[in-house]
Order: C-alpha cells, then sequence, then structure tokens
C-alpha cells in the first residue's frame, strides 16, 4: 500500500480472539464429597456442620432422623426443598446403619416422594436407639450455594463431643475432612466468586474494625475485580488490534490508532499506580495502624507497651538495654486497631546484639505511621538536686535529633510522650522547650505528660490522641478501592512496569510486535489477580491460610 498508512478503525473485529479472555471458567466436577465445622471450637450454644459435593444430600440423610408429624408423612433430605430448615434427631448408632438407610432414598428424586413404608421402617429401626442430639438441617442444591454444588449445614449444640460425633458418621458414610479453605476454593474452581473475592472472604473473616469490614466487603462483592475486569479488556482489545496488524504486516495496515493507544497506555497506568499507592491505606487498615515506640534507653518503652495492653508484655527493668529486639501487640482503641512495637533503647554501644536491636528500631520508624518519641523527665534534673530545679534540655535535644532524619513529616505522625513529670514542678515550661526543639528540628509533634509507673497519668490522652488519628485515616477510605493484599500489590507492580516499558516502545517506535509483548505481560498480571491465570501452587498457597470449614 505504498509509504501512506491506511489507518483502519473495525467496529467488532477480532472477536475469537477475546472470547476466550472474556469466558468464564467452567465449573469443576469434583467426585469426592467434604465436610467440616464451621464454628470456632469451643464451648457454645450452636455449632454449623458443613458438606458440599454431589452426594452430600444422600450422606447427610443417612444419619437424620425427621421428627413424626401426625398431619405430614416423614420426608427425606433427598426430596427436601432448598433453603428450608428441616427439624429432627440423629441418633448414637445412625453411622452404623448408613448402608440399610441409604438404599431406600438412592433413587428417590428430589420431586417423588418416597414410599411412606420405607421413611416408616427408618422410622422404627431408630426408634429405640438413643438420641445424640436434636437439629436442623438445610439443603442447598446445586448450583445455588455457597460452593455451586449441592451443600448440607446442620445446626447442632456446640459440643465438642456431639460435632466430633456426628463429623465421624458423615465420614463413615463417605465424606471426608475438608482441607482448609476448600468450600471457598471449590467456590472459586466453579465460578461462583473470582480469586480477589476468594481472598476477601478471609479478609472479611479477620476484619475487627467497621473500616477493615468496608474494604473487605467491597472487595467481596466485586467491586475491586469490576476495575481490573474493564482495564484488562480494554488493553486487549487493542492488543487483538495489534495482533491483527502482524497478520497483515506486509501490507502496511495500522488497525490500532496509535495517539488512542498511547492515552490509554496513560490512563491505565494512572489507574494501575493509584491502586499501588492505595496499598499503604489498605495494609493498615487490614492488619493495624503500626505505632512505633522509640526513645533512650529506660525512658519508659516496655511500660507503655504494658499500660496500652493491659498486662506484662513486655519486660521490664532499671537495668539498661533489656529489650534488644522489637515486641509487637495490638489494641482496639475507639474501632481502630493499632500495632504497637516495642523496640530497643537507642545509645551508642559497641555490643553485636544490642546494635543490631537499635538497626531494627531504625526500620521500625521508618514503618511505623505514627511514632512515639519517649522522653525521661528525670534526665532534666539529674545532677542538680531537685530544690534547685535547674534544667538541662540537652539530652531531649539529643534524644529528638536522633530520630529527626528518620520521620516522614508528610506521612508520620510523631508524638512525644515526657514520662515521670512528676520529678518536674511544672509541665508548662516542658511542653513549650519540647515544641521549640521539634521546631527547629522542622517537626510538627503533639507533647503529652506522663507518670506510667505509679498513676498511669497521661495515658488516657494518648489514647484519646491515638484515636483521633484513626478515625482520620477511617474517614480517608470512603468509598475508594483499596488494595490490602500483598500478593495484589507486587501483581500491580510488575503491571505497571510492562506498561512503562510498552509506553517507552510506542514513543521510540519500536516494532508493533514488541509492544504487543509488554502489553501481553500486563494484561497477564492484571489476570492473576482476579485467578484469569494462577498455578496450582499459587492456588494452594492461598487457601491453605483459611479455616478449616470455608
Amino acid at each position: 500500500m505504498g509509504a501512506n498508512k491506511n489507518t483502519i478503525r473495525p467496529k467488532k473485529l477480532v472477536k475469537a480472539k477475546n472470547a476466550k479472555a472474556k469466558a468464564k471458567a467452567k465449573a469443576v466436577a469434583y467426585t469426592d464429597n467434604i465436610c467440616a465445622p464451621a464454628t470456632a471450637s469451643g464451648r457454645g450454644a450452636i455449632g454449623i456442620i458443613r458438606m458440599s459435593g454431589p452426594d452430600v444430600i444422600k450422606i447427610a440423610d443417612s444419619i437424620f432422623t425427621p421428627t413424626h408429624d401426625p398431619k405430614h408423612k416423614p420426608l427425606s433430605l433427598l426430596r427436601s426443598e432448598s433453603y428450608v430448615m428441616r427439624y429432627g434427631v440423629i441418633y448414637e448408632t445412625a453411622a452404623s446403619i448408613y448402608e440399610n438407610v441409604a438404599s431406600i432414598y438412592e433413587n428417590t428424586a428430589p420431586n417423588k416422594k418416597a414410599p411412606l413404608s420405607s421413611a416408616k421402617s427408618k422410622s422404627s429401626q431408630q426408634k429405640v436407639k438413643p438420641i445424640l442430639d436434636e437439629v436442623l438441617v438445610t439443603v442447598f442444591r446445586a448450583p445455588h450455594s455457597y460452593t455451586g454444588e449441592n451443600c448440607v449445614e446442620f445446626y447442632c449444640h456446640a459440643s465438642s463431643y456431639i460435632m466430633n460425633k456426628i463429623i465421624m458418621m458423615l465420614i463413615a458414610g463417605g465424606a471426608r475432612m475438608a482441607e482448609p479453605g476448600e468450600f471457598t476454593k471449590r467456590a472459586f474452581l466453579n465460578g461462583k466468586m473470582d480469586l480477589a473475592q476468594s481472598e476477601a472472604v478471609a479478609d472479611l473473616i479477620a476484619s475487627e474494625t467497621e473500616a477493615a469490614h468496608n474494604v473487605a466487603m467491597r472487595q467481596m462483592r466485586g467491586g475491586y475485580s469490576s476495575e481490573l475486569k474493564q482495564m484488562r479488556e480494554s488493553l486487549l482489545n487493542l492488543t487483538s488490534l495489534m495482533e491483527l496488524e502482524l497478520d497483515f504486516g506486509e501490507e502496511d495496515v495500522e488497525f490500532a490508532n496509535r495517539r488512542h493507544f498511547a492515552q490509554l497506555l496513560r490512563d491505565t497506568t494512572a489507574k494501575v499506580s493509584s491502586l499501588i499507592d492505595s496499598f499503604s491505606l489498605g495494609n493498615v487498615i487490614k492488619n493495624g495502624i503500626p505505632v512505633a515506640i522509640v526513645g533512650a534507653v529506660n525512658t519508659g518503652k516496655s511500660t507503655l507497651l504494658n499500660a496500652l495492653v493491659g498486662e506484662e508484655r513486655a519486660i521490664v527493668s532499671d537495668i539498661q538495654g533489656t529489650t534488644r529486639d522489637t515486641i509487637e501487640d495490638t489494641v482496639n482503641i475507639d474501632g481502630t486497631v493499632f500495632r504497637f512495637i516495642d523496640t530497643a533503647g537507642i545509645r551508642n554501644t559497641q555490643e553485636t546484639i544490642e546494635i543490631m536491636g537499635i538497626e531494627r528500631t531504625y526500620q521500625k520508624i521508618k514503618e511505623a505511621s505514627v511514632v512515639i518519641l519517649m522522653l525521661d523527665c528525670g534526665k532534666l534534673v539529674a545532677g542538680n538536686g531537685h530544690n534547685k530545679q535547674t534544667i538541662n534540655y540537652s539530652d531531649f535535644k539529643q534524644s529528638i535529633h536522633s530520630i529527626a532524619g528518620r520521620i516522614d513529616t508528610k506521612r508520620q505522625q510523631l508524638v512525644i510522650v515526657a514520662n515521670k513529670c512528676d520529678l518536674i514542678k511544672s509541665e508548662g515550661p516542658i511542653i513549650k522547650e519540647i515544641t521549640s526543639i521539634c521546631k527547629t528540628e522542622k517537626l510538627n509533634c503533639r507533647v503529652i505528660c506522663t507518670i506510667l509507673k505509679s498513676q498511669q497519668k497521661g495515658l488516657a490522652e494518648l489514647k484519646k490522641n491515638l484515636s483521633g488519628t484513626g478515625n482520620k485515616i477511617s474517614q480517608n477510605t470512603g468509598n475508594q478501592t483499596l488494595v490490602t493484599n500483598a500478593r495484589h500489590y507486587q501483581a500491580l507492580l510488575a503491571a505497571k512496569e510492562s506498561l512503562n516499558k510498552a509506553a517507552a516502545a510506542l514513543k521510540d517506535k519500536i516494532s508493533t510486535e514488541l509492544i504487543a509483548q509488554e502489553v501481553r505481560e500486563a494484561v497477564y498480571h492484571l489476570g492473576s489477580i482476579v485467578g484469569e491465570v494462577s498455578s496450582q501452587d499459587v492456588l494452594n498457597n492461598i487457601f491453605k491460610n483459611f479455616c478449616i470449614g470455608k
């Protein structure tokens, strides 16, 4: 076609190539049946045992006997409606009669009535046997269930003996114990949810605050996945057009408008960058706001940690350098989870182990959203006598200067706790001087005076300050999509790198084939988040962290 390129803009080209990317995964036909407790172990009023698989209704029916209602004929679970609770009993010896009972209902269709004589026979066989428990049972028929398979749930009393006995009966009837996360894994493989939604289930279960719950719920309902799907489909459409160009390489035809393509790359990169930037906030909401407690040795760091968590979490001693590693614990303050980190005291030392601890202190300062610097008011009057009250702020200046260059004032909040303030006459001058030192170091800080060891004075004020920080962070979430998963974060970073390479190649007018390859890489990484492309090893690693009954 000569030197002049003809730009062709077909409305509906290469549908065949896009069909594979858009098609949903076909349901996986499992032949085994699984069961597991869906409620936590320990004493409680109600325990739930769930089942999933092709034959779970028949297995459940083999151990369940409906209570006799004079007005109605006993109804087998095989003929029970979905989403309807059935009341009945489970006998102690139900498992031993499985083979005799199962055959009665084996060929009974859900909409056909089982012979009355068979139901009576089942009832008469078990009339004299001891009852294990009175239970409720619900049937969920495929595909309208959590996993997309036939499912059954037993609701019994939460006795460990009762629940274990029921599970043993189900296993004797042909089921097996579920692996961690296997119910949700089956839901994913059967197309009931994508991989990002599956991971959000675990986050929802683990959520301890309103903000964490809201983020997990939005992700589980597919808001996050829909954004990724839109980006991925846009890139796939243009990649398909570029591959068409390769097929007509000798014709010098341009299917993909380069200006439109460049704009799409910029827009997609901006969206991916926004998701990457949201990870710091999402991680804080999911795992708790990290608060590093730092300062010189023997300033009361461990005492503060113990006061905040309400127990002796860290060893408190007058011996310097007691804490040589970090100690962490979480506390919920007014609906926000804070992850407090007690660190090694900062000082000049030649001891190898202590030096390593101080290096970790600096690392925790870098990772924290809030830094609490502990100062010891006892050092202000040391050597001068309480009566003279000659104040020397050199220790305070040194402590504040030691962390000044490590604080990111845009991202981190600095709270300075002047501990042991009962050793000085007035708090006002102390607060004023500390504020002045921080101003010199170009730091914004909040100063709180405390007496932690004897009175826990100032602790309520500190918690109130932290609560305000937590509220600001929670309010910042709004309805925006937040990345809370490290796997997603890594995939987004890889996708952004490929998009940047594609944009650079497009700008430098490098061959269409190389540009298309980079875009395909970006599509791959975005798809890995929602499970469009995932290896069995990745799936096993994700679902092994779930609880057994989920």
